[in-house]
C-alpha cells in the first residue's frame, strides 16, 4: 500500500546542554607521634583537605560544535536508504523512492514558496511498512543543524542537505517503520533547528 502528502508551514523551540566534573585528593600522612599530638595532626589535615577543595580547578568548558547541513553538488546523489535518494539542483529538489523509480521535483524558483519566510514542505511516501519522508526548509534566521520529525511510531532525526553558498534553502529527509494501517498523517510535526538551539523552521499537520 503507498500513500503520499505534501504540506506546508513554519514556529520556535529552544534546547540546552550542561555538564559537570568532579575532583579528588589525597589524604595526608599522620606526623609522628613523639613530634605532634592527635589534636594538631587532625587540625593539619583539616587545613590541608581546605586547601586543596578551596584550589580544585574549575571543569574546563567545553566547546560544542553544532552540526551542520551536508554540502552536495549540484546533482549529487545521496542515498537515504535503498531505492530512497534525493539530490539538489539550483531550480530545486529531486528524489526517487522504492516504488516511485521516476524522479520528482519540488521546486524552489516556481513562486510557490516564499525563500524569505521560514516554512517546511513535506512529502511522505509510505510503502510496505516503511515511511520515506522529506522536503524543503528556507528562509530561517541562522544556520540550520537538524531536523526532528514527529511521527505516529515516535521521533524521527532525519538529516539535512544542502548545496554551498548559502542558498537559503536545503532539503531534510528520514526514513521510519509504520505500523499496519498507517495513513498520510503519519507524521504530525517537522522542526529543523538552528545551530543555536533554537527553530529555524517548524511544519506542523494537525
Amino acid at each position: 500500500m503507498k500513500w503520499t502528502l505534501k504540506y506546508l508551514a513554519g514556529a520556535v523551540l529552544t534546547v540546552a546542554v550542561a555538564g559537570m566534573a568532579t575532583v579528588s585528593y589525597a589524604a595526608p600522612a599522620e606526623a609522628p607521634h613523639d613530634t605532634v599530638t592527635k589534636t594538631e595532626a587532625a587540625q593539619a589535615w583539616k587545613s590541608r583537605a581546605a586547601a586543596v577543595t578551596k584550589s580544585a580547578a574549575k571543569p574546563a568548558a567545553t566547546k560544542h560544535t553544532a552540526r551542520t547541513p551536508r554540502i552536495v553538488a549540484p546533482g549529487e546523489r545521496v542515498t537515504a536508504a535503498p531505492g530512497f535518494r534525493l539530490w539538489l539542483t539550483a531550480e530545486g529538489k529531486h528524489w526517487v523512492t522504492p516504488s516511485s523509480p521516476e524522479p520528482e521535483f519540488r521546486s524552489v524558483v516556481d513562486g510557490n514558496i516564499d525563500l524569505g519566510t521560514p516554512g517546511v514542505s513535506l512529502q511522505a511516501e509510505i510503502t510496505d511498512g516503511r515511511a520515506y519522508l522529506s522536503g524543503l526548509y528556507y528562509g530561517g534566521k541562522g544556520v540550520a543543524s537538524g531536523v526532528d520529525v514527529e511521527t505516529a511510531a515516535g521521533t524521527v532525526h532525519g538529516k539535512l542537505i544542502e548545496l554551498a553558498g548559502h542558498p537559503g534553502w536545503g532539503v531534510w529527509y528520514a526514513t521510519a517503520a509504520v505500523t499496519a494501517g498507517g495513513s498520510p498523517d503519519f507524521v504530525s510535526q517537522v522542526t529543523v533547528h538552528d545551530t543555536e538551539g533554537g527553530v529555524y523552521a517548524q511544519l506542523t499537520t494537525r
